[in-house]
C-alpha cells in the first residue's frame, strides 16, 4: 500500500464558494432599486448662487415668499405683496402658468423653514405649469 496520489482528506478543494458573492451583488442591487427612483424625482429649478448679484424684479415677475410661520404671500413686480392661503396661491399660478407659461416664478423663503416646505412651494408651481423657478437669495454681505 504506497501513496501514490494526493490523499482525500487533505487534497485541495476545487470548487470556489459564491455565496458571499451572490451575497454582496444581491445587497448591491437592492441598493441601486432603491435609490434610482430617488435620484429620478428631482424637482429642476434654476439655482442662483449666493454671490449673484440680486435679481432685478421686473413687473410681469411673481414672487412667493414664505415667512418663519409658514405664511405665504405673492407679489408681481413692485406691486404690494397679498397673503393668500395654499389653494389661493395654486390657483393663482396655475392662472399664471396658463397665461404666461414662458415667464419665471421666484422663492423666497425664510432660511430656518425645513427644507420640505420650500420643496412644496416649487412642486407646486411646477404642477401649475409654471416650468422656471428661482430661487431668491442674499448676498453674503448682507446681515
Amino acid at each position: 500500500m504506497g501513496m501514490s496520489g494526493p490523499s482525500r482528506d487533505g487534497g485541495m478543494m476545487a470548487e470556489i464558494n459564491v455565496t458571499p458573492f451572490v451575497d454582496v451583488m444581491l445587497v448591491l442591487l437592492i441598493i441601486f432599486m432603491v435609490t434610482t427612483p430617488l435620484m429620478a424625482t428631482g424637482v429642476e429649478i434654476d439655482l442662483p448662487s449666493a454671490t449673484a448679484p440680486p435679481v432685478e424684479v421686473t413687473g410681469e415677475q411673481l414672487v412667493i415668499s414664505m415667512n418663519r410661520d409658514g405664511e405665504l404671500t405673492l407679489a408681481r413686480g413692485s406691486d404690494p405683496a397679498q397673503p393668500l392661503t395654499r389653494e389661493q396661491l395654486e390657483a393663482n399660478l396655475r392662472e399664471e402658468g396658463k397665461a404666461h407659461p414662458d415667464h419665471a416664478v421666484f422663492v423666497q423663503a425664510d432660511g430656518t423653514l425645513p427644507y420640505q416646505e420650500v420643496m412644496n412651494l416649487l412642486e407646486m408651481a411646477k404642477q401649475a405649469g409654471i416650468p422656471k423657478v428661482g430661487l431668491v437669495t442674499r448676498p453674503p454681505s448682507e446681515p
